[in-house]
């Protein structure tokens, strides 16, 4: 099933834009060096152990150019997969397969990464309470794509923008005067405009998760850069009354230890700022 926000109009935009940017106004190298009614196949070849993704785009990739492509799958969005399998093949005309091949590759390598990246770290949090969530440390023009991988790995989407959900961090805080200033502010000018969206917070320390539950009127509490050890105090003082996010330099060494801290969501910015793309190739045969 997709995301929501995967539409068929987001789809076609986002396939139609990046095919535009790449031919500009031609791929000179296919149609100087092969004949127009050539024809060819393909293979998507893994060559790393992972989590797929992508499968879905790249039919939709290969298709909204040349209707005529026929495409075969072998693995679907998510499966996990090793090196030495194929995921799908492709054929028709040689210099659609040709002109579509990078951007099908990139699409594929990236959230394949994504996908796998999220996949392990979900892997290392399982039986905890601990939901993982991504963050807005996307790339500019791909973020609902790489939001998408992440789901395809197992994990959840926090907000897709800044549009869909109040999160006031550190900078708004000290800009606004201090917390209950930044919380009462925004309380109100969500009145004014008639808008109803969950607010989020970030704390420091501990002191200002005391803040924080002073004022209320929000409903997520983020402990940024804490210890695990901060964090499970500040857990037992919140009590429930709050769901509570972990931030801040998570690792693959510390984030198990931050989920049995108690906390509902961990997020995760490297999911998507940081990952290594996997290994496939799409060749001929």
């Amino acid at each position: 099933m997709l995301p929501p926000y995967i539409t068929d109009e987001f789809l076609e935009h986002f396939i139609k834009t990046a095919l535009a940017e790449d031919i500009g106004e031609g791929d000179h190298s296919a149609l100087g060096s092969i004949p127009e009614t050539a024809t060819s196949r393909a293979r998507l070849l893994i060559k790393d152990s992972g989590i797929l993704g992508g499968v879905l785009l790249a039919q939709k990739i290969f298709r909204l150019f040349d209707k005529d492509l026929d495409i075969e799958i072998f693995k679907n969005d998510g499966a996990e997969v090793s090196k030495g399998d194929v995921a799908f093949s492709v054929a028709g005309s040689a210099r659609s397969i040709l002109t579509t091949e990078r951007l099908v590759l990139n699409c594929m390598q990236r959230m394949s990464g994504i996908a796998t990246k999220t996949h392990h770290l979900a892997t290392i949090i399982a039986g905890t309470h601990a939901k993982l969530l991504d963050t807005r440390k996307t790339t500019p023009n791909f973020r609902l794509i790489e939001k998408w991988a992440v789901v395809l790995g197992g994990g959840y989407n926090h907000r897709i923008g800044l549009f869909d959900m109040i999160m006031l961090k550190d900078n708004h805080i000290d800009m606004a005067g201090g917390i209950e200033q930044a919380i009462n502010r925004t309380k109100d000018y969500l009145r004014a405009v008639n808008r109803s969206l969950k607010i989020e917070i970030e704390t420091r320390n501990l002191g200002e998760v005391k803040q924080v539950m002073s004022v209320g009127g929000v409903d997520v509490i983020m402990l940024d850069n804490m210890s695990p050890k901060e964090m499970k105090v500040a857990v037992d003082l919140i009590g429930g009354k709050f769901l509570t996010e972990a931030s801040g330099n998570i690792t693959e060494e510390t984030i198990r230890s931050v989920a049995e801290s108690g906390v509902d969501y961990i997020s995760v910015g490297a999911l998507t700022h940081s990952v290594k793309s996997l290994d496939l190739s799409l060749k001929a045969y």
